[in-house]
């Protein structure tokens, strides 16, 4: 005798097809970033990041969390990069600044999205040079080029929070706690 499921509830399915929309957006300004000149080693704008803080604001702490470590696994699987040195620098980099994100947006009452940004674009740069520097180059020569990459993560972390703020602001979505 089959038994019959359940069915989701509309509300969850639209919740699902948001998520999984915002998903598709960061694949797909990660592959466009992947394809652009890069200011220098490991580094990127992080446009991608700027869809994890607005799920973070818009669907709460763990769509924001399994939205970067969605990202970079299907961006990586069509890079090619899946389970290499790349994937494992940029999954270092993505999980470490959505981590730090939600951290600053539960702990840190009254922080910009600007500030999250901020956080999450420096401890993104600098988990990055962590796991190069454990895992592939040993030489301590190589924080040397942190100080110049930090500045540039500075500034895009800057703008990816002056933009989530502002679509935030235009889409008229309330911040929720």
């Amino acid at each position: 005798m089959l038994m019959r499921q359940k069915r989701p509830s509309l509300q969850s399915l639209e919740y699902k097809a948001r998520w999984l929309a915002l998903l598709l957006l960061a694949v797909g300004l990660h592959l466009f970033e992947a394809s652009l000149p890069s200011l220098g080693p490991w580094f990127k704008l992080g446009l991608a990041n700027l869809v994890t803080l607005l799920v973070l604001v818009w669907m709460g702490p763990r769509a924001a969390v399994a939205l970067a470590v969605g990202r970079v696994l299907i961006g990586a699987f069509f890079i090619g990069t899946l389970f290499t040195p790349t994937f494992l620098i940029s999954m270092a980099g993505a999980l470490s600044a959505a981590v730090v994100m939600v951290l600053a947006w539960r702990w840190l009452p009254g922080i910009s999205l600007i500030g999250i940004s901020l956080l999450a674009a420096l401890t993104h740069m600098v988990a990055q040079f962590v796991v190069v520097e454990g895992l592939f180059i040993q030489q301590p020569a190589l924080y040397y080029a942190l100080p110049p990459l930090l500045l540039l993560s500075t500034i895009s972390g800057w703008l990816n929070g002056a933009l989530a703020l502002y679509i935030v602001a235009r889409l008229n979505y309330e911040i929720q706690d």
